[in-house]
């Protein structure tokens, strides 16, 4: 959950002020009616979508290999039972949708009873009176029943630590949210993930489980349940290399989250391995949705490119693509399955510039179609002088066949040629032997995450011991960057345990965070 970023830009952050961005949210809402906000009071009822499993099958269009096509999301059987694939489709969507802001996802007022009932219950005013939606149905938990462990991760708009319950003495995980309270568009956006992360509930999402706060408080506490790992400090962790069972079983749970998110209409929009948390029975969990976005399946409605840690971002975002849908986290996900095999990201650029050159080096230069049909708008500035043969095959030449043509899928250019995650779940990746590992087959490995990942390189150049696995950790970002974000220092303090060297030697870094959608 803690977001890292170098100072030479190896993860790149995007500088959009919230004002901006709901101005941005503001001119993409005008271009379709507002869909009616969710008004239930119940936590439960309030924030689950509706249809069997939870599905919300989305209205789109996959390419098979014979060039003919087929609804997404509809099972054969129900065709051959009589069932109309779209119009079931259409009506679980209008289902979800009805609780739903798809085309301005941002958390919103509710009537001034509820609003004064909040107040009541324990809220602040200022967040009652501008996102109270987002807090529907919840009472907020008091500080003084937490207590702060250490420091597991750090951005500019936010600080994760472990900490303990003293009621029921569970270990948790406290991500501190900075925003300006007296700026409503700071508010609002700092909800929105909340709103997203209460409507999803699965296996291998991150269970958003209360909010710390009061009356008088200027700050807002988010409370997770603790995972012990993320992907990025595993792989950097001297001694670890993953095999083939253990790879497509992280991958298969991170396909399983992605399609539950894609299937409600909700783009994560920043997987990379720090936000991949993994616990101590082989349970991987997509986490950080503080750059997710509901989005229209019709795209219809602009959305912003400046998401998407660099090393992780598609070249149609980089390129200015304002359209676009689940194939942003399907990149990522070609990025993350090539870096558990390597050990290391695979495209690790400094700068957008860069970034685009190493894609075009390693994926092949586009086609002249691809220039046309995109219509991207920094394609005249960034369109290569010169020809790339694609070459995915011959740099993991190492690789298992099945593993390379699935990364090859993944890492089209061509954005409608990545698929869907469904798809590539029945990839025959995930089929041919051997086979996923169950979780709980899974090592049990020490406390590992990027900054753990961090702080041991930062001693071994200390003292001047660099061997391979550092340099291997050297692709990690080098530097950090303090941000006071927003903090009129009235914040409410959470006691800290004696034991708690890193929240007492704060090491602060970059986090992007950005976003009009």
């Amino acid at each position: 959950m803690g977001c890292m970023q170098s100072k030479s830009s190896a993860v790149e952050d995007s500088r959009e002020s919230p004002k901006d961005r709901l101005s941005a949210s503001k001119r993409s809402s005008d271009l379709k009616s507002p869909i009616p906000r969710l008004i239930s009071s119940s936590r439960e009822n309030g924030f689950e979508g509706k249809g069997k499993s939870g599905d919300l099958s989305l209205i789109m269009m996959d390419k098979k290999e014979d060039g003919s096509g087929r609804l997404y999301g509809v099972d054969d059987g129900e065709i051959e039972k009589g069932i109309c694939p779209l119009e079931k489709l259409r009506k679980e969507r209008a289902e979800f949708l009805a609780g739903v802001t798809c085309h301005n996802p941002i958390p919103g007022r509710v009537p001034k009873a509820a609003e004064g009932e909040q107040v009541a219950a324990g809220w602040p005013s200022w967040l009652s009176a501008v996102a109270g939606e987002a807090i529907i149905g919840w009472l907020p938990q008091r500080a003084n029943t937490f207590e702060k462990l250490d420091k597991i991760g750090q951005g500019t708009y936010s600080s994760v630590y472990r900490a303990r319950d003293v009621i029921s003495n569970k270990i948790v995980a406290l991500k501190r949210v900075r925003f300006d309270n007296l700026d409503p568009e700071s508010v609002r956006f700092m909800c929105r993930e909340i709103l997203i992360l209460r409507k999803l509930d699965h296996p291998n999402i991150i269970k958003l489980e209360g909010l710390i706060t009061s009356p008088m408080s200027c700050s807002l506490y988010l409370i997770f349940e603790y995972m012990e790992h993320d992907l990025t400090g595993l792989v950097a962790r001297p001694g670890i290399k993953f095999t083939e069972p253990q790879i497509k079983c992280y991958m298969k749970q991170l396909l399983n989250g992605l399609d539950y998110c894609h299937r409600r209409g909700i783009l994560h929009r920043d997987i990379k391995g720090s936000n991949l948390l993994i616990d101590n029975n082989g349970i991987l969990k997509i986490a950080d949705f503080g750059l997710a976005s509901f989005f229209d399946p019709d795209r219809s409605v602009p959305l912003t490119s400046r998401v998407v840690t660099l090393w992780y971002r598609p070249p149609e975002l980089l390129l200015g693509a304002s359209h676009y849908g689940v194939e942003v986290d399907l990149w990522s996900t070609g990025c993350i399955l090539g870096e558990l095999y390597t050990g290391r990201p695979i495209l690790p650029g400094k700068t957008e510039v860069e970034q685009l050159h190493k894609i075009f080096k390693l994926c092949g230069s586009p086609s002249e179609d691809y220039w046309r049909k995109l219509h991207l708008s920094h394609a005249a500035i960034f369109k290569p002088p010169q020809h790339y043969r694609r070459c995915i095959v011959d740099t993991f030449k190492e690789l298992p066949p099945v593993a390379i043509r699935l990364i090859e899928r993944l890492l089209s250019l061509d954005p409608s040629q990545r698929g869907t995650a469904i798809l590539a779940l029945n990839n025959e990746f995930f089929t041919t032997s051997p086979i996923a590992c169950d979780p709980s087959c899974l090592p049990k490995y020490p406390p590992s995450k990027e900054i753990d990942a961090k702080l041991r390189q930062e001693e071994a150049r200390r003292k001047g011991k660099v061997g391979e696995k550092n340099q291997t950790e050297s692709k990690l970002p080098r530097d950090f960057r303090s941000n006071p974000g927003y903090n009129n220092g009235n914040e409410e303090q959470i006691p800290v345990s004696p034991n708690d060297s890193l929240y007492k030697n704060p090491i602060s870094c970059i986090c992007i965070i950005c976003g009009a959608r």
